[in-house]
């Protein structure tokens, strides 16, 4: 396995903003795949499209601030993106694709449908259920959706949480969708006071059952990104830097592999897992975890192979980009982009019925 450096890279004396290095056989993995990757890091402001060219990677940033949550939902093109104060919701238009410069080199365009305002309300991970965006409400404690009328729609939160207030009492943090409702979230620590998850972190992290409320994991170090794959259940330890295997009838976790970061940002495709990792900062939001006594921690993407747990490939962000928050794998596209930006080409793009272009409606009469 070899790494390799971008081409045109600045010298290591002149630092750029934002470097990046790579396996050598991280291209052609998505190649092979048929994949490309949508990478989340609210600490940079950017959502970073991770796609192939030719023997090298293209790490293409969009710029929105603070991104969290992504979500793709294959079958209708939509992607779902929690930022700060919004959350946004784009579709794949694919004549706009072949219109970008150059001519040919796109086969995804992702353009914005909607654009709805919920405020501060620091969303985490978010997931489709059929044509409802659900998202991790942490300020709020609590699983909400969105309409028209309202910032959010509170839909669930834990039993030990007493009442709906902007306090991060627990730190609810991710979920895990099964069969069309969330069946599993995760959250820093059974607590009902502001910030409170925090005087136990390294010890206070839990997986809930969310139609009971049952707690059915305790005693984890910050576990993020609980999810269902294959008929088998993988969670985030990231305080301790690994990728875990959950045993539900044990109640307990088996290490699949350890990584050289803080773990948060989890996709799958086929045997590979996509873990996103980060340096994490010196901050006293993750002193005093195991973590926190690594000496050398990466930011980036690690591809696991979940029959060894063995790592297959990486990719390292260095300078700008220190933390990674969500990893979404997009299926059957190699070069998506994102255009939420007003420009020539996405003014005269349009969505339209079906039926509106079968049929020319009749003149409208008083």
């Amino acid at each position: 396995m070899s790494i390799e450096t971008p081409p045109g890279e600045p010298s290591p004396a002149d630092p750029p903003p934002f470097t990046s290095s790579h396996t050598s056989n991280f291209p052609a993995l998505l190649r092979e795949l048929g994949i490309s990757l949508a990478v989340s890091t609210y600490q940079a402001g950017r959502v970073i499209l991770v796609r192939p060219d030719d023997d090298a990677l293209n790490t293409h940033f969009r710029n929105f601030p603070s991104p969290m949550g992504l979500a793709y939902q294959p079958e209708t093109g939509r992607l779902a993106l929690g930022t700060k104060n919004e959350v946004w919701e784009f579709r794949d238009q694919p004549d706009v694709a072949r219109k970008i410069e150059p001519a040919g080199s796109h086969d995804a365009a992702f353009l914005p449908r909607r654009r709805h305002h919920s405020g501060d309300i620091r969303i985490h991970e978010i997931g489709w259920i059929g044509s409802e965006l659900w998202a991790v409400n942490t300020r709020f404690s609590c699983l909400c959706t969105f309409d028209a009328d309202h910032s959010f729609v509170p839909r669930w939160r834990p039993p030990f949480v007493t009442a709906l207030a902007p306090e991060d009492r627990c730190h609810l943090n991710g979920m895990a969708i099964v069969h069309d409702h969330v069946k599993y979230v995760t959250c820093l620590g059974r607590t009902d006071t502001p910030g409170g998850w925090r005087e136990n972190k390294a010890t206070g992290g839990c997986l809930l059952d969310v139609n009971s409320g049952d707690a059915l994991l305790t005693g984890l170090c910050m576990p993020h990104s609980p999810r269902i794959h294959a008929d088998r259940f993988y969670i985030l330890e990231s305080g301790i830097g690994a990728l875990s295997v959950v045993d539900m009838k044990s109640a307990s976790t088996t290490v699949l592999a350890r990584v050289p970061g803080f773990t948060r940002g989890l996709d799958f495709h086929g045997h590979l897992a996509f873990v996103g990792l980060s340096q994490v900062r010196e901050t006293a939001t993750f002193a005093g975890i195991p973590l926190d006594e690594m000496a050398e921690r990466s930011c980036g993407i690690w591809v696991i192979d979940l029959r060894t747990g063995a790592t297959v490939a990486f990719l390292r962000f260095e300078g700008t980009v220190q933390e990674i928050f969500a990893v979404q794998v997009i299926p059957g596209i190699l070069h998506p982009d994102i255009l939420h930006e007003p420009s020539p080409l996405t003014s005269s793009a349009f969505i339209l019925p079906d039926a509106a272009l079968r049929e020319v409606p009749a003149p409208l009469r008083n």
